[in-house]
């Protein structure tokens, strides 16, 4: 069963989402799921260099302290994430994160470096659009570090990552995260692991049709 998600990594709501879909994964063991992240970024025009937190959340919501970040804490702890918002001092540019995370994925890495990313910004406020801190980040998860620092520097995958975030806008996207379950049925937001259950009934009720 292949699992689609739109996701970026700067947004809390995916990290919660993951953790969802996790659960619900961990409920139904007997489903094999193939997780594919793909592109999404909440803030395609950011500058490359990022933008001061304090200087986006005004832009954003016109307050430093944004009431969503209450109930992100709440529903983060339930999920077993605590959000350090305050330790965030750039909201960076997540294309470059994007292609690491392809990268990895190709290299069987998918998940683990979705993980390190979420975790890198929200656990220790990093600037995840930095390449020397991707580039140690590829290397935590134990991919060769110089192999991915020459992959950033390259820039030879931007054409398919614009490709993969146009295609997803495309399907009517606006919001992160967003799962495709077997290329056909989809859930929007960071739902509860119940949400995921009928889709799977249904993907896994088609199999077994197909197959007699």
């Amino acid at each position: 069963m292949d699992i689609d998600i739109y996701s970026d990594p700067v947004c809390p709501w995916c990290f919660i989402g993951k953790r969802r879909l996790e659960k619900a994964l961990s409920i139904r063991p007997e489903l094999e799921a193939v997780v594919r992240w793909r592109t999404f970024q909440l803030n395609p025009t950011m500058p490359p260099g990022g933008m001061p937190r304090e200087e986006y959340l005004h832009t954003k919501f016109r307050s430093l302290r944004p009431p969503v970040y209450d109930i992100l804490r709440t529903v983060g702890e339930s999920e077993g994430i605590e959000f350090a918002f305050d330790d965030i001092k750039l909201t960076p540019n997540t294309l470059d994160a994007h292609r690491l995370t392809r990268y990895a994925s190709q290299l069987g890495f998918g998940d683990a470096i979705v993980e390190t990313l979420f975790q890198a910004y929200f656990f220790r406020g990093q600037d995840i659009g930095n390449r020397e801190i991707l580039t140690a980040i590829a290397m935590e998860i134990g991919l060769n570090d110089d192999a991915a620092a020459t992959h950033l520097a390259a820039d030879g995958d931007l054409l398919e990552v614009h490709k993969e975030e146009s295609f997803g806008r495309q399907l009517g996207i606006q919001g992160v995260p967003f799962f495709i379950v077997a290329g056909r049925y989809a859930v929007s937001g960071a739902q509860e692991p119940e949400a995921f259950f009928p889709l799977f009934d249904m993907v896994c009720e088609e199999n077994r049709k197909t197959a007699t």
